[in-house]
């Protein structure tokens, strides 16, 4: 059994000694349950879901993407894909693509596009989704996305299957009445977002000038 806490209190150096000591922090002593190590992706589930476009010099492509990464305040991101993607050869090759940002209204076509293979299919015209040209790179924007990053790769790292991504142009569709993105839990459901909370005076000191 183990020791509590009672009689030492009329000692305060000395209870806070024993509250250190046998204060029950071990694992047994919450209310945390063990989560099988299979299952562990699903708390670090980063979002948000995006559709990554692809050209090959021959047929544009599209592939739902939900393991993304922000790497640092400049316009470099990350991205995990690798040879089980249609699309994964064209970005290999052309080292561009645009990382399009959909929204929860289209939820249903963004689980469609990863649920099927460029192989056999037009996914813009199966999707009935806009391809339009951007300024840098000839991967297509997609028109009914909220958001469009035109990217060009930096670096693939296979070991582990992450494609580092630097932005050269951006673009924002403020027109769009929603603009909620969706997060990929990992097991088939998506958490939609919420409310924003404003913390920019508090963390003034490390958010970078202009953002």
């Amino acid at each position: 059994m183990r020791p509590t806490l009672f009689a030492s209190l009329a000692t305060p150096a000395k209870a806070v000694f024993l509250l250190e000591r046998w204060a029950p922090n071990d694992i047994e002593y919450t209310s945390m349950r063990q989560l099988k190590l299979s299952k562990a992706f699903t708390l670090l589930e980063p979002g948000p879901v995006v559709l990554v476009t692809t050209y090959d010099g021959q047929q544009d492509n599209i592939m739902t993407i939900s393991w993304t990464m922000v790497m640092d305040f400049t316009p470099v991101f990350a991205i995990t894909t690798g040879e089980w993607n249609h699309s994964f050869a064209a970005l290999r090759k052309s080292r561009e693509c645009v990382i399009a940002i959909p929204t929860v209204d289209m939820l249903d076509k963004v689980v469609g596009i990863g649920t099927c293979s460029g192989t056999d299919t037009d996914k813009f015209a199966k999707f009935k989704l806009t391809p339009v040209r951007g300024k840098v790179v000839r991967a297509p924007l997609i028109k009914e996305c909220l958001a469009n990053i035109e990217c060009k790769v930096s670096d693939i790292v296979e070991k582990h299957n992450i494609v580092v991504l630097e932005a050269v142009a951006a673009y924002l569709d403020n027109a769009r009445k929603e603009k909620r993105m969706v997060h990929a839990v990992g097991d088939g459901t998506f958490i939609v977002d919420g409310r924003k909370i404003d913390r920019r005076k508090m963390m003034a000191s490390k958010i970078p000038q202009g953002v």
